[in-house]
């Protein structure tokens, strides 16, 4: 070996020796520090849970203490605001007994306050509160999105009870009240809403017609010529609103609602 070759053996030697040497201060230092390794363990699945049921603890239904009724009052003002929310859960505890003072809040100021009325009605499942619900939605004054979700709630609750809204709210001059109750009206299987929605069909508004006809083939079953709804014209469907009410005209002493299904074909 030649002085040159020890000359590099060496650096070699010496540069392993370091290398090592930092190693084992750099795991000193972790190992101090209290530094952790991942290391891969095996998966378990956590245990299946048990099917509950969607409500846990079950509401209330025993008449209201007088320490609960002012407690109610007091959660009134508080469906509009940061705690809206665990306001409406306190209500849904206090169960259906509290809706004697739930629906006074559909008369309170705020619009928010109203529309989270109505949807704590709905969670609750009140149906003691479809009279209220049908009052709200007739109400020419209220905002369309409280009146819409009011129909809504009370076809959801009880369908039948909601026809008379559903015949005010189809003369009401806002478009969309009317296409609300045209809409709604498929759900209430009822046969006063036929000539409701047969009288919409001549609608000015297109989307109010379309959505009437839809909901009287989903009632009635009843074939049609086929007509260009898309783009049809008032006057076309004032045309199409006789043929209709020849139709109605001879079926409603002995018309029964068919089973409840789907359109036979898509128009």
């Amino acid at each position: 070996m030649t002085l040159q070759q020890r000359y590099s053996c060496s650096w070699v030697i010496a540069l392993a020796a370091v290398l090592v040497g930092m190693a084992q201060t750099l795991w000193a230092g972790q190992a101090e520090q209290g530094w952790a390794i991942p290391v891969q363990m095996p998966y378990e699945a956590p245990p299946k849970a048990p099917d509950l049921t969607a409500e846990s603890i079950p509401q209330n239904t025993k008449p209201l203490t007088p320490e609960e009724l002012q407690r109610a009052e007091a959660l009134l003002p508080l469906l509009e605001g940061k705690q809206e929310f665990w306001a409406m859960g306190e209500f849904v505890h206090l169960g259906e007994p509290s809706v004697a003072v739930l629906v006074k809040g559909l008369t309170l100021p705020g619009p928010r306050t109203r529309y989270n009325v109505i949807e704590t009605i709905s969670m609750l499942k009140a149906t003691s509160a479809v009279p209220a619900l049908v009052g709200a939605a007739k109400e020419p004054n209220e905002i369309p999105r409280v009146r819409e979700h009011a129909l809504r709630v009370a076809v959801r609750l009880e369908p039948a009870k909601a026809v008379d809204a559903i015949e005010v709210m189809a003369k009401d001059q806002n478009s969309s009240i009317r296409k609300a109750a045209a809409f709604e009206s498929r759900y209430v299987r009822e046969k006063a809403v036929v000539p409701v929605l047969i009288g919409l069909i001549g609608d000015e508004e297109r989307f109010v017609a379309l959505s009437a006809v839809q909901s009287l083939w989903i009632l009635t079953r009843h074939e049609t010529e086929f007509h260009d709804w898309e783009t049809s014209t008032k006057q076309d469907r004032q045309e199409w609103t006789t043929e209709w009410l020849e139709w109605w005209n001879g079926q409603k002493d002995g018309f029964e609602m068919p089973d409840q299904k789907r359109p036979a074909r898509a128009r």
